[in-house]
């Protein structure tokens, strides 16, 4: 099993900056790489970015990988979610999941085995 604990969230006005942490516990060798997602009110879970473990190789959704960066820190076994210029659209829960192994489409939410509680993050304009 393993354990993912966000937090960073909170309320920040438009244009500002938020990072996020996820830290791991529990069996944290069988994780293969951890994802961020987020969901709005009234809208479905959309994968945010992603990073694989072993070798930090990312991904990000299109539309946000100019404002975002994820990256890790092994020794802690902690991923983050470095948000800038964030945008009212930005609004949501903001989750991390973690995959142990590749399976794809590896944006979906059912390719990951656990997940965090999540965190808010609120964007006012």
């Amino acid at each position: 099993q393993v354990q993912l604990v966000e937090s960073g969230g909170g309320l920040v006005q438009a244009g500002g900056s938020l990072r996020l942490t996820c830290a791991a516990s529990g069996r944290t060798d069988s994780v293969y790489a951890v994802s961020w997602f987020r969901q709005a009110p009234g809208k479905e879970r959309e994968f945010v970015a992603r990073i694989r473990w072993s070798d930090i190789m990312t991904y990000y959704n299109h539309s946000l990988k100019d404002r975002f960066t994820i990256s890790r820190d092994n020794t802690k076994k902690t991923a983050y979610l470095q948000m800038n210029i964030l945008k009212p659209d930005d609004t949501a829960v903001y989750f991390c999941a973690a995959a142990t192994q590749f399976r794809e489409p590896f944006t979906e939410v059912t390719n990951h085995d656990y997940w965090g509680q999540g965190t808010q993050v609120t964007v006012s304009a």
